[in-house]
């Protein structure tokens, strides 16, 4: 099953982080998915705030994974863009059970080392340079209780 939520502000699409962040557990993996400039950092930036991290969140393109471990779980935002597919000697899998929330920014350029339980948010540019269409796919049951009780 699919979702298609459209976000027509940087506000909304905090909003619907901060929903999805509402219903965390450990472990959960995002996998977030679009151009540059989509939204993805804006939509990690608002879990994590609502997650009650207090460290600025900017988008670990050059540090590729940044740990953000004092809110109410560990945050992992991992941004695999300049990866180029290849992820060895990263140690992803690690992090896919630490008992966190990761977020993976670019994750279709790795999607063959995502695990197969996890939630994929597709950013999506309308004909507005603002809205955005945000198609959320998830996988296995637990992902899909948390879209069922978000959306």
């Amino acid at each position: 099953m699919e979702y298609k939520v459209v976000v027509k502000n940087e506000l909304e699409t905090i909003e619907l982080a901060q929903n999805f962040e509402s219903e965390k557990f450990p472990n959960m993996v995002i996998c977030l998915n679009g151009e540059m400039g989509m939204g993805k950092t804006m939509f990690t930036k608002g879990f994590a705030d609502a997650m009650a991290i207090k460290d600025p969140v900017t988008s670990p393109t050059f540090n590729i994974i940044k740990e953000y471990p004092d809110g109410e779980l560990p945050l992992y935002h991992i941004d695999v863009y300049r990866l180029d597919g290849n992820i060895d000697g990263l140690g992803l899998e690690e992090y896919y059970t630490k008992g966190g929330v990761v977020i993976i920014e670019w994750a279709d350029m790795i999607k063959k080392d995502l695990p197969a339980e996890r939630l994929e948010i597709r950013f999506k540019m309308m004909d507005d340079e603002n809205r955005r269409v945000l198609v959320i796919k998830p996988y296995g049951r637990q992902y899909e209780d948390l879209c069922e009780a978000v959306l």
